[in-house]
């Protein structure tokens, strides 16, 4: 199961910088994780200042 970011991102690019398959973008100023890329290692949410990740 795939991690999503919720609306509490402050779109700061913490989660992109530790996400080692590269499955965070970012696309009208709002972080996104792609489904296919997550391999649900949970770095991005370890990252986050916000906790604003969590599995799907």
């Amino acid at each position: 199961m795939a991690y999503k970011i919720s609306e509490e991102c402050v779109n700061c690019g913490s989660c992109e910088d530790e996400c080692p398959e590269k499955a965070i973008i970012e696309k009208d100023n709002f972080r996104w994780i792609d489904p296919a890329k997550c391999k649900d290692c949970g770095s991005c949410a370890d990252a986050c200042p916000t906790e604003a990740i969590a599995q799907a």
